[in-house]
């Protein structure tokens, strides 16, 4: 009996006959990409509903609104206009004569694997990089942080409400991202974003050819036709892994493929569930890797460092790939040496997607200061930037990265209340963060700092709060 039949029956003759007459449903079947073995235990820190008043507000979506308000409850902002109603009995924060943004993303960091401070930076102090191979896309950077890194306080005083771990870019494969609030925690799972998207690090040019040429006794590719040719062919073998996958998944194997956790990760980029983030520098080096992307049919979410991205921007514009670069890091090695410093605006009048990133614990606390310096350069070539479009750099784009543009990122209805108070324009030198907000709940207050360290490597250090 078919299911249309067995529902006409039923609707004539009654609930029960459904009941006995429909099959039952076929278990579904969850690709293994899709389950994450290390869930989030995060919770928002303790919150109050508040009416932020009088701010000078940068939206993140490309507005202005000087003397505006926001209205935020239950972590969640509702209202943003020049003028709202002030309900009976809500904290009023007065932010007269104070910038407000969204809460800046920083979408690529070291942080907990490049602890600071760095003592043995070649071995014991880092977890960086899985060095046995060249493709250690089974690995999760998320088992390797240490939240005791002094990074990620210094980074949430510096007005990041969100950031990305990633891998080091010494394997091609470098495994899979993991996204947190720079919070206090005893473990990583307690600063894990609940159902933020899963992301995966990939490298091509300099980095990976060398050290697998030099490093670790490792025996892999060591010039960059070799690096193409080795990702063409592991991608080949996850497009077979996906497919028995997707035969299971169609009741057409009687059982699923043996499991494999790199062919995993691989189909996951490969059935759009897993975000590249692409360590590339070179603009032929990119424009290579997008085309292997085109030949397999995946999207490369970003190119990061991407010194040379200014020079391809028609082909990252319709690839819908970002760009995430620094403001003025130049000629440290032989990859970055046509890097310029209006790469970012170069790329935004272009129509491009542009963030600015850290790969710095230090630069990770002035990332606004990264984007006024690309936008300065730009001044001097006769382009100009204006504060509510400079600001898309550190907050909305980078959100879009992440893969996240529909939760965080803008100030707006409906979006998480992750937000900033500066005491004066964030792209000033002589900016700080005044109050930052994760969630609609206060993770920093410059008035009034933690009474004690937050990170073991800082107990027994007894001094005057920081500015």
């Amino acid at each position: 009996m078919t299911t249309r039949i067995a529902r006409r029956l039923a609707a004539l003759l009654g609930a029960s006959m459904l009941a006995v007459s429909l099959p039952a449903a076929p278990p579904r079947v969850v690709a293994p990409w899709r389950v994450d073995p290390f869930p989030s235990t995060y919770r928002p820190l303790p919150r109050t509903d508040f009416l932020l008043t009088d701010a000078a507000i940068l939206d993140g979506a490309g507005h202005r609104l000087d003397h505006g308000e926001i209205l935020v409850r239950d972590g969640k902002i509702v209202q943003i206009a020049a003028q709202l109603p002030h309900p009976a009995g809500i904290r009023v924060i007065d932010a007269q004569g104070r910038w407000v943004t969204p809460g800046i993303i920083d979408v690529h960091t070291h942080n907990g694997t490049f602890v600071v401070p760095l003592t043995d930076i070649d071995k014991d102090s880092s977890d960086v990089s899985e060095l046995d191979n060249p493709n250690v896309a089974d690995t999760w950077i998320e088992t390797a942080i240490n939240v005791q890194d002094t990074g990620f306080s210094r980074a949430l005083e510096g007005g990041v409400t969100t950031m990305q771990v990633l891998p080091g870019s010494s394997p091609i494969f470098g495994g899979r991202s993991v996204i947190v609030h720079p919070i206090a925690a005893t473990h990583v799972a307690a600063m894990k974003v609940p159902g933020a998207p899963q992301g995966f690090k990939m490298a091509c040019g300099e980095n990976p050819k060398s050290q697998d040429a030099d490093a670790h006794d490792i025996h892999g590719p060591t010039s960059r036709q070799g690096e193409i040719a080795f990702i063409r062919e592991a991608f080949m073998a996850a497009q077979d892994y996906r497919d028995a996958w997707d035969r299971f998944a169609a009741g057409k194997a009687a059982a699923p493929p043996k499991r494999d956790l790199k062919l995993e990760a691989l189909a996951g980029i490969l059935a759009g569930d897993i975000r590249v983030n692409m360590h590339c520098y070179r603009s032929d080096d990119m424009a290579t890797m997008l085309e292997v992307a085109h030949e397999f049919d995946f999207t490369i979410g970003s190119f990061h460092h991407a010194a040379e991205a200014y020079k391809i921007p028609a082909l990252l514009r319709q690839a819908g790939t970002c760009a995430a670069v620094w403001g003025d890091w130049w000629g440290f090695k032989m990859e970055a040496l046509d890097g310029v410093r209006a790469n970012a605006a170069l790329l935004d009048r272009a129509g491009v997607c542009v963030t600015m990133h850290s790969d710095s614990a230090i630069t990770g606390q002035r990332l606004a200061i990264e984007a006024a310096k690309a936008g300065g350069a730009a001044r001097a070539l006769g382009i100009e930037v204006p504060p509510e479009r400079m600001i898309r750099w550190v907050t909305s784009n980078p959100a879009r990265v992440l893969g996240m543009a529909d939760r965080i990122g803008t100030l707006a209805p409906g979006y998480d209340a992750d937000l900033v108070i500066w005491s004066a324009s964030p792209f000033s030198i002589y900016a700080r963060a005044d109050l930052v907000v994760i969630d609609g709940a206060v993770a920093y207050a410059r008035a009034a700092p933690p009474p004690h360290s937050s990170s073991d490597f800082e107990l027994g250090r007894i001094g005057a709060p920081r500015p």
